[in-house]
């Protein structure tokens, strides 16, 4: 696991710059770092290293290809690399190789097979750029679901790239201003969704995508063209110097499955399943460091460190953090469950001090606003797993692709209630129930008005998504304009069954956007390679080949059936079938402590965001003044506004 940056443009100040951005991914790659600048061109690449794999110089980058003709920094692992060699050798294209490194192996590939055909050969997470000294085009590109980050765009009229937002800040003369269109979109899911960023002219790709960039690396802004329910239907593919490719759709993947279903028995399809996650994790074990995983009491993490344990060499390393607070503390279970899988089990108990001094740190970790909560005890556990091992497999992934959150069902089970009625006459009830006296004192009412204007099932999971964090959400920040963005690209009732439509919508923003961004940040932040083999591309293609009736038991309405039926075959049912508590903080009770109700309080004095102007200080006052009664009800939003300017404190220094 590295960190990678660029510079194409710079003329003298390249060196300098580029060296800036390297420093500020360290924590990234602590091992070694270099940069590569050929002689007369223009173009700067810069590298941190966190040796997994080959720990030897024969594995140091920017690396060059034997031909000299391409130059790759990269950031992330190819599990199948040694079978990307095998494919080389036999096409006669490569001989041997200098080292071991899956680097090498990746950058002979694509100077020989062309990016795209490699990258879909590929099993892995990544985020790289490739450079043709002949063409003199540079490519990026990042994974299939998106586990690696990469952000690029324009600073100073020059084309720059980079795995972390803040290396890019480092740039001298950085002044891109606050990209205020995308805080609606902040304020509505406590992240921003990509291709978007907080800053003007700064993007992050996409998962599955290849962007290239010719020579003078010219400005552009990818254009992105809105239907009628609010989502992206599509990204201008080219325009002067750049083109973007994709060489891998989920949605494609989820619509063949879905075509073509799993005909066999649930003892069949848990066959099925284990064997791939298997292999997957077998595959993903392959390292010359050494490697553990994360253990909640969770069905996810559960099953993987369940096959791992099969699998490994010795005892299976886990890694458990613990909370004093019953109400979110999974740990006690977490330790049964690994004494009866025999693993070597390391469990932390944190305190309410342990997390409030990680709250400091958010801004620098995620280099815009980012407001999971659960980020302050992933990076708890990172930090713990990183004192014993260098990589940590993770559970991530079960519920999006095994139908485990409990909004799927309710989702379901509304748009069934509401679907005979005709769009025009329920939308048109909504809205006029929206703009009643009752739903102005009423926020409960307000919510279901908004919710029977639903256009589609996707529509009713956004508007439920949204009405979650309160509509005043939608006022929070001072510019009202409205961005396209992608929860709904997956297109309306594409697969036809209400459950697998919204998991797509999931997996093609909440998943990449949130859950994936704090995976990779909490355990770049203390030099930790997480790995997830939910997301190997062949049990990503197999869970969506699966009916609803092997995810769903019809009777309990309990998701993750098949993914259950391989851990029941590990561990005893009655051990992890309990209610789920939740990776979370008692982030409402901490806030009515006088310490952080302090600290908020001066985040959010009026005159402050009237200084900086943009929010609106009376709705954030209202939002802030109705939880701080004592009875006053916490929601997301709150925190939302803390991170954000917290995050801006942080920007101006």
């Amino acid at each position: 696991m590295c960190g990678i940056a660029g510079i194409c443009g710079l003329g003298n100040s390249g060196e300098k710059n580029i060296r800036r951005m390297t420093e500020r991914l360290i924590h990234r790659g602590p091992d070694a770092g270099d940069i590569w600048s050929g002689p007369g061109e223009r173009v700067w690449l810069g590298h941190r290293r966190l040796a997994i794999r080959d720990l030897s110089e024969a594995g140091a980058q920017p690396m060059v290809s034997k031909s000299g003709r391409t130059v790759i920094v990269y950031n992330g692992e190819i599990y199948n690399a040694d079978k990307l060699a095998d494919l080389l050798k036999e096409k006669g294209y490569v001989t041997s190789f200098r080292g071991t490194s899956d680097t090498e192996v990746l950058l002979e590939a694509i100077e020989s097979l062309g990016i795209k055909e490699t990258l879909k050969f590929c099993k892995g997470m990544f985020g790289l750029a490739v450079y043709d000294r002949e063409t003199h085009e540079i490519s990026l590109s990042r994974d299939r679901i998106g586990e690696k980050p990469l952000y690029y765009g324009f600073v100073n009229g020059n084309f720059v790239f980079a795995s972390e937002i803040s290396a890019i800040m480092a740039i001298e003369g950085f002044k891109n201003k606050i990209f205020e269109e995308a805080l609606n979109l902040y304020f509505c899911h406590g992240y921003i969704p990509a291709p978007y960023t907080v800053y003007q002219d700064i993007y992050k790709l996409e998962p599955g995508t290849i962007l290239t960039v010719s020579a003078p690396f010219s400005y552009f802004r990818p254009v992105h063209t809105d239907d009628d329910a609010g989502g992206i239907t599509g990204i201008q593919r080219s325009g002067g110097t750049y083109r973007f490719d994709t060489y891998y759709d989920i949605k494609e993947i989820a619509l063949k499955g879905q075509q073509n279903l799993f005909k066999g028995t649930a003892e069949e399809a848990a066959d099925e399943l284990e064997k791939r996650l298997m292999e997957a994790i077998r595959g993903q074990l392959v390292s010359d460091v050494p490697v553990g995983a994360f253990l909640s009491a969770g069905i996810d993490s559960s099953t993987v460190v369940s096959l791992m344990q099969q699998v490994c060499d010795g005892k299976a390393r886990t890694f458990t953090i613990g909370m004093p607070d019953p109400r979110f503390n999974e740990a006690e279970v977490a330790k049964e469950i690994a004494a009866h899988l025999g693993t070597q089990h390391t469990e932390l108990y944190i305190t309410e001090q342990d997390a409030k001094d990680v709250i400091p740190k958010l801004p620098h970790i995620y280099g815009e606003p980012f407001a999971d909560s659960s980020q302050i005890p992933t990076y708890l556990v990172s930090k713990m797993t990183r004192e014993h091992v260098t990589v940590s497999l993770s559970g991530d992934g079960g519920d999006e692709l095994f139908c485990g959150y409990n909004s799927y069902a309710s989702v379901d089970r509304i748009w069934n209630k509401m679907k005979g009625i005709p769009v025009g006459l329920r939308s048109g009830a909504g809205k006029m129930f929206a703009h009643s006296r009752q739903a102005k004192r009423d926020e409960v009412f307000l919510n279901k008005a908004r919710l029977m204007q639903a256009k589609s099932p996707e529509d009713l999971y956004r508007i439920q998504a949204e009405t979650e964090r309160t509509p005043l959400g939608f006022d929070v920040a001072k510019n009202h304009i409205h961005l396209p963005y992608k929860l709904n690209q997956s297109g309306r009732d594409v697969l036809g069954e209400v459950n697998h439509d919204i998991m797509l919508m999931d997996m093609k923003m909440y998943h990449p956007d949130d859950i994936l961004v704090k995976v990779d940040r909490s355990g770049m932040a203390v030099s930790l390679e997480s790995r997830i083999p939910l997301l190997d591309p062949d049990v990503v293609e197999f869970a969506w080949s699966l009916p609803m009736s092997l995810l769903r038991d019809p009777a309990t309405g309990q998701g993750k059936q098949v993914l259950r039926n391989v851990l029941y075959r590990h561990v005893p049912k009655e051990l992890v079938d309990r209610p789920k508590k939740g990776f979370s903080i008692p982030i409402a009770d901490w806030l009515k402590t006088p310490e952080l109700k302090s600290w908020a309080e001066d985040l959010i004095a009026e005159d402050k965001l009237k200084r900086e102007g943009y929010l609106n200080p009376k709705v954030v006052h209202k939002i802030w003044n109705d939880f701080a009664k004592e009875d006053g009800a916490y929601q997301p939003l709150i925190w939302y506004i803390l991170m954000f300017e917290q995050w801006l404190e942080y920007d101006i220094m």
